[in-house]
């Protein structure tokens, strides 16, 4: 199964300024992580980025915060480890109005609720075995398909990341790259972004 674009919302867990200095291969996984966001920012995906304990672990490092604010991106700010404890899914997935009017003349399309529309969520973060395996398996727990961005994700040892890895392709996460997040949201060279994608990663 392929990533789909007008399924997916972005989602970044914690890159901090006094979290990241900290995290295995920090700055290859901040560039990736800004990759992901300049997409998100160009393709329209909706984006949000959690901050854990800002006064104690600091705002989001300078290098997001201008691709940040080109996504619209909306902030939440936590103590929970796990995102979706402080409202995350909620969100992700605000509540729906009821159609206005007598539901039997409206079309059938529009007599439900349009719930679900973006339930891909792409995760990426730090620390991947703390608070990133914990908003992930709480978003499988809510019933989103979750997809965490593995060169875009660390914890300040190599083998607390990869556990994290391997909990979360058991419990059904799907694990891709930077570069398959964003070849598959655009699926075609003939893509209108396709040159600026390539941009990126170059």
């Amino acid at each position: 199964m392929l990533l789909d674009l007008e399924a997916s919302q972005l989602v970044l867990i914690d890159y901090q300024i006094r979290l990241m200095p900290a995290m295995l291969e920090g700055p290859a996984v901040l560039a990736n992580a800004q990759r992901l966001v300049e997409m998100a920012a160009l393709l329209q995906v909706p984006t949000f980025y959690t901050e854990q304990n800002p006064s104690g672990l600091g705002a989001t490092v300078p290098e997001l915060q201008a691709p940040l604010r080109a996504a619209r991106a909306a902030t939440l700010a936590k103590m929970q480890f796990s995102a979706v404890e402080e409202g995350l899914g909620e969100m992700l997935r605000p509540p729906v109005k009821a159609p206005q009017g007598n539901a039997r003349s409206l079309p059938k399309h529009l007599q439900k609720a349009a719930a679900g529309e973006r339930d891909c969520i792409v995760l990426a973060g730090c620390e991947a075995h703390i608070c990133l395996l914990q908003t992930a398996l709480d978003l499988l727990e809510d019933e989103f398909d979750v997809w965490v961005v593995t060169d875009a994700c660390s914890s300040r040892t190599e083998r607390n990341r990869d556990a994290a890895f391997d909990r979360l392709a058991g419990a059904g996460v799907e694990l891709l790259s930077t570069e398959m997040v964003i070849f598959e949201w655009l699926r075609s060279a003939e893509h209108p972004a396709f040159k600026q994608a390539q941009a990126l990663i170059r």
